[in-house]
This record gives structure tokens, C-alpha cells and sequence, in this order.
């Protein structure tokens, strides 16, 4: 099995100024997935010495714009300066609302008039594990966060979930343990009530064995306020790279 790489771009919330916005970058075998494309992507990208042309694809989870506010930016480099199509893995039920609602406006000009001028789209399908690079397979899965607007966490590897962001779901984390995911990384609200994501106070009522293989990511700026209170959970740190197999 090959060595896959996570680093997070960056581990901040919508409002971050001091972390950037959660994004991140999966790695392996040398070929890098870009896991959401958020307003703060493009500069965080440049700080860590890589470029969109450095990138063989994207994958998106929902279409906020801390998850896809970049990507306006990251179509026109491509096209102009690059001259190739970046590839984009996003679910069916994302494409119509993320050009429509999203990227329509901005990008739409004389010759380029769809989601299929900048990006080559590549629909995944609910609960269906798909390998999106070599040593990268990737099953999404539909998690609560704003009702009426869909939202996708993903499996990595049958043994990593990634979050996306999602209310306090007990239940499906078991599932996940129980099933081989032997890392979580999950978004955390540190402060409570925890409306539209997992705030600390919930995730802390999680068992020992859950919390032992979690590490909290889309967190606040005041992260550090929290340090020694978080459990036998652990903070993502902004560029930082972390390896499992």
C-alpha cells in the first residue's frame, strides 16, 4: 500500500484570518490532490511554495465559500497560463448548484460558457469509492451541515475520514471505527452550541477509543485558548505534514 501524505493548506473557519481557510493537500506517489479551494487557497498555495500548475486535480466538498471561493482563480490560471484544464472530482449532486450559483459570474465570457470550458469534471457518486490518483481512493460520503444545501465528508483509503463541515454525528464515527478508519480528521466549533458543525463541548463526549484517533481541524483564531483542553484530541497544525498508510 502506498505512503499517503496529508498537509492542511490551511485549518482555519470561514472567518479565519490567522490560519486561512481548511483546505488540504493529499499526496502520493509524487501525483497531489487538492481537497477543497477555498477564498484564502490561492496566497496559502504560493506561502508554501507550490503553484495551481504543481496540482493534477481537486476534489470539492460542498460549495461554501471557504471550500470553493479560490477556484474562480485557480479555472483562470489554468486556461491562461497553463493551458490545460484542471481536473475536478466533485459529487453529482454538487455540479449544477457549484456552476450556477458559484462560478457562473465570474467565469462566463465570450467562448467559454460552461463548467466543462475550464474544468473536466469528473461526477463521484454517493458512497461509491473511486481511486482519484494512483494510491488515492476516495468514497464520499453525504453529511449534515446546512439544511437544504448538500455536504460531503469523505473516507480516504477505506482507513482516513476527512470531514467536510458537518454537525455532531456520534453514530456515523463509531460506524467509521468499526469499519477501519484508523484517523479522523473532523472540523471543530470550539465554542458551543454547535449549530451547523461539531463544537468541542460535543466532540468531547465522544468514548476514549474515537478520541484517541481524532485531530480537529476548521477551527477559530483563538485556537491556542484551547491548547491542554481538548481531550485525548489533538490540533491539525497549519502546514505541517502528516503521513499514513
Amino acid at each position: 500500500m502506498k505512503q499517503v501524505d496529508i498537509q492542511m493548506l490551511g485549518t482555519g473557519s470561514a472567518f479565519a484570518k490567522k490560519y486561512d481557510n481548511n483546505n488540504a493537500l493529499i499526496a502520493s506517489g509524487g501525483r497531489k490532490l487538492l481537497l477543497d479551494c477555498g477564498i484564502t487557497l490561492p496566497r496559502a498555495l504560493h506561502q508554501g511554495g507550490l503553484t495551481f500548475g504543481d496540482l493534477d486535480a481537486v476534489l470539492i466538498s460542498h460549495i461554501h465559500a471557504d471550500h470553493v471561493g479560490g477556484l474562480e482563480e485557480y479555472a483562470f490560471q489554468m486556461r491562461f497560463i497553463y493551458g490545460r484544464k484542471p481536473v475536478l472530482y466533485i459529487a453529482e449532486s454538487l455540479i449544477e448548484p457549484l456552476w450556477e450559483q458559484t462560478l457562473k459570474g465570474g467565469l462566463t465570457q465570450e467562448g467559454l460558457q460552461s463548467m466543462d470550458d475550464f474544468f473536466e469534471v469528473r461526477p463521484l457518486t454517493e458512497g461509491v469509492e473511486a481511486e482519484l490518483l494512483p494510491g488515492i481512493r476516495v468514497r464520499p460520503l453525504r453529511t449534515e451541515h446546512i439544511e437544504g444545501k448538500n455536504s460531503y465528508s469523505f473516507v480516504i483509503n477505506g482507513s482516513f475520514f476527512y470531514s467536510a463541515d458537518m454537525k455532531f454525528n456520534p453514530y456515523l464515527l463509531e460506524q467509521l471505527v468499526n469499519d477501519g478508519v484508523e484517523v479522523i480528521y473532523h472540523d471543530c466549533q470550539l465554542y458551543s452550541p454547535g449549530v451547523v458543525h461539531a463544537s468541542l463541548d460535543e466532540l468531547l463526549t465522544l468514548p476514549p477509543s474515537i478520541q484517541e484517533r481524532t485531530w480537529l481541524m476548521h477551527y477559530g483564531d483563538n485556537r491556542e485558548d484551547y491548547d491542554g483542553r481538548t481531550g485525548l484530541m489533538r490540533f491539525v497544525e497549519q502546514g505541517k505534514r502528516y503521513t499514513w498508510s
